[in-house]
């Protein structure tokens, strides 16, 4: 596996906007740089070690479904910078530097828009904490669903099911009367529709890659008023993928995604409060090349 270096952290003389758990943001003139790092978090803990090529996959994948779904909804990505000089583009001369060599693969100049604080959350499959739900009361996030349904059963038709998107609070479900009053019944109404859209033509288009994609989130934002989709689309990171030949219904699935972190550390014993141990190499390398066969199989490309 030829892996790059891992990147945990970047500090760019440019004006920060955003770090997030996994990428960082800067200004970039009047758009914005998003870089997706390394880093990987489990239980909303960032780890002391990162993921070889996470980085590169998270970037690339997202852009070949932004391209892919274009005809579905907008999206804020101009650019993916495989050429760290490109950034000349967006930079008046006295404002550029020299670009660090990492950047190329893993960065993207991206429209800047308002975000919504709404998660859009689509399930295919009765999976994860959707599982959870149906056990106690026969519905996911409010949504009632027939009785009788077993795990990881794929569902009548794919529901939408949108939490909250605090910047200091966990996520939490979001009824679909609280999205309404937060950004109106029109826009809500246009965010289930886009949703459920790109979901099912991905999923159909992963069907064919011989993958499933039980679920996944989406976050949107306004250009001018115009729904646009921001952020990462369609990654281990923000969906739950399966791969088609070992499907069963019935059970728990291995996932394309950092299951063997989760496993290794429920095994461990740690409290989930900071700071989280550091992952052994075979776990490591086993969650590198998930992520690099994820992207691999569903575009048809060696990773770049």
């Amino acid at each position: 596996m030829n892996s790059q270096p891992v990147l945990l952290t970047t500090d760019l003389p440019l004006p920060p906007f955003i770090r997030g758990k996994v990428r960082d943001t800067y200004e970039l003139g009047k758009e914005l740089l998003i870089i997706a790092s390394d880093r990987i978090s489990a239980f909303d803990i960032v780890l002391p070690c990162g993921i070889p090529d996470k980085g590169h996959v998270l970037n690339q994948l997202s852009a070949f479904w932004f391209k892919k779904t274009a005809h579905i909804v907008a999206h804020h990505l101009l650019e993916v910078v495989s050429d760290v000089r490109r950034l000349d583009t967006y930079l008046p001369p006295q404002a550029r530097f020299d670009y660090p060599p990492y950047l190329a693969g893993r960065s993207m100049a991206v429209k800047k828009v308002a975000r919504l604080p709404v998660e859009c959350i689509v399930r295919g499959y009765l999976a994860g904490s959707g599982w959870v739900d149906y056990q106690k009361d026969g519905a996911v996030s409010g949504v009632p669903l027939p009785s009788g349904l077993v795990q990881s059963q794929d569902l009548p038709q794919p529901i939408f099911t949108p939490s909250t998107k605090g910047e200091t609070e966990h996520d939490r479900p979001m009824p679909w009367e609280e999205m309404v009053a937060v950004i109106g019944l029109p826009l809500a109404e246009e965010i289930r529709e886009k949703s459920l859209s790109i979901y099912s033509f991905a999923a159909a288009y992963a069907l064919t890659r011989g993958i499933i994609i039980a679920d996944t989130k989406f976050e949107f934002g306004l250009d001018d008023d115009k729904l646009i989709l921001i952020d990462e689309l369609l990654t281990p990171d923000s969906s739950r993928f399966w791969d088609v030949a070992t499907y069963t219904v019935g059970q728990p699935q291995d996932s394309y995604d950092k299951q063997p972190v989760r496993d290794w550390l429920e095994k461990t014993g740690w409290n989930k409060e900071p700071p989280a141990p550091m992952l052994p190499e075979e776990v490591i390398t086993a969650t590198s090349r998930r992520y690099r066969h994820a992207y691999e199989v569903l575009t048809g490309e060696k990773l770049v």
